[in-house]
């Protein structure tokens, strides 16, 4: 079977599937990305195929319509692609991506025969989620509006899907409930064999100095630094924080700038100074860390230091984070939002506090760094074991996909 994933920062959530697949017999697999975004591994062991992305000058329609003009424009960018592997007798049997940026609006008129099984990540609400959550951020009618209109791109690629896949229950319930019968709740799985608890882990900061699990380490973690994943909370949080737990180091990682749907904060140019000119002169920074964006063999060293996972989000898509924090046997303090209630039950396998409530989030951290490591056992051994049961790609994420794959097919 020849199956042709698609996503236009390949591998995306698709890289664990992907190679999977390529491992077993009777799978032949490629693969397609934007050639600015996606990134060429030594160890993949199938093609990746490149598309062009042509300059788009912004046009007079309504900019309600300038997403959903750039979406087509991309998914005639992977029809020439698509057109070049047809060229080459490459004819795929399934095509498995993600419809959000107007990928997959075409795939059928090039392969008429083939199924499709669509990455059903986040279906934009007026009401409900991410928009109008933050009372510092509120929506207008404008926002509300353009954000309907912002789902056409999803709705015409889903017409074509044949199936759906969403990581999370949560992230499924916010599509149209006619959409969401034929989507399979599938999270992309995580590397239980790497992701695990390592007592001897050590993380070198910019500066030379080395943390290990004998110090106090709080960390969160975000793609990047924006209010989605609170920042803003968390930072306006941090000089009390500070100030109750004076042994304690913050590392913060992630990049500056906005990934999702609120603006970088004119006159900043991110969030992160905004809130250094708000609270930087309250903060110790021999303590106070930023790390950037770190590689994976980095990030997954930080984890596995840390004493504190902090992690919040708007009602939106669930990060990765958060999971393998859990999985690395490290308490995580959530903010109690329905994507993070999902996974995690408050005083079961983690602690959760209402999302704007600094007070709390302070006073929970600062207990869950005062009780002793055997008394938060029953706690982070509960979070593996949640992980292990729900969230592992060899036990759960694999089948499942297989199962489904089989079930497009016939």
């Amino acid at each position: 079977m020849r199956v042709l994933f698609i996503h236009q920062n390949f591998p995306g959530q698709f890289g664990k599937l992907a190679a999977a697949l390529s491992a077993r017999a009777g799978f032949e697999i490629y693969a397609l990305g934007d050639e600015s975004n996606i990134t060429l591994k030594p160890r993949q062991t199938y093609p990746v195929f490149a598309y062009r992305t042509r300059q788009v000058t912004k046009s007079n329609a309504h900019h309600y319509l300038h997403s959903f003009e750039a979406a087509i424009r991309r998914g005639q960018d992977v029809v020439r692609a698509l057109q070049t592997l047809r060229q080459k007798n490459i004819t795929p049997d399934l095509i498995i991506g993600h419809p959000a940026w107007g990928e997959l609006l075409f795939v059928k008129d090039i392969f008429p025969a083939v199924k499709v099984i669509a990455y059903c990540e986040y279906f934009y609400r007026a009401q409900g989620g991410d928009v109008g959550f933050d009372p510092e951020f509120p929506a207008t009618d404008d926002d509300r509006f353009r954000v309907r209109i912002k789902n056409s791109t999803q709705l015409h690629a889903l017409e074509q899907a044949d199936a759906g896949v969403s990581p999370t229950a949560w992230q499924r319930s916010s599509y149209p409930p006619r959409e969401q019968g034929r989507i399979e709740i599938i999270h992309e799985g995580l590397d239980l064999q790497r992701l695990v608890e390592k007592k001897e882990a050590s993380f070198t900061l910019a500066d030379g100095r080395t943390l290990t699990r004998a110090d106090q380490v709080i960390t969160f973690v975000s793609r990047k630094l924006e209010p989605y994943r609170g920042f803003h909370v968390f930072m306006r949080a941090l000089p009390e924080l500070q100030k109750r737990l004076p042994q304690t180091h913050f590392c913060i990682a992630g990049a500056d700038g906005v990934s999702y749907g609120i603006p970088a904060p004119a006159p900043h140019e991110h969030y992160r100074a905004m809130l250094m000119q708000e609270v930087g002169a309250r903060l110790d920074m021999t303590r106070t860390h930023f790390t950037g964006t770190l590689p994976s063999d980095r990030y997954l060293s930080l984890m596995q230091i840390s004493r504190l996972h902090v992690y919040l989000s708007y009602p939106f898509v669930l990060s990765w984070s958060m999971l393998e924090a859990m999985a690395c046997g490290v308490p995580v303090l959530g903010s109690a939002t329905p994507p993070v209630e999902e996974v995690i039950k408050d005083g079961f396998n983690g602690q959760l506090f209402e999302f704007f409530n600094q007070a709390a989030l302070v006073e929970k951290a600062a207990a869950i760094l005062a009780a002793s490591p055997s008394a938060l056992t029953a706690l982070t051994q509960q979070a593996r074991r949640d992980m292990e049961s729900h969230f592992s790609f060899e036990q759960h994420s694999l089948p499942k996909y297989l199962a489904l794959i089989e079930r497009v097919m016939q």
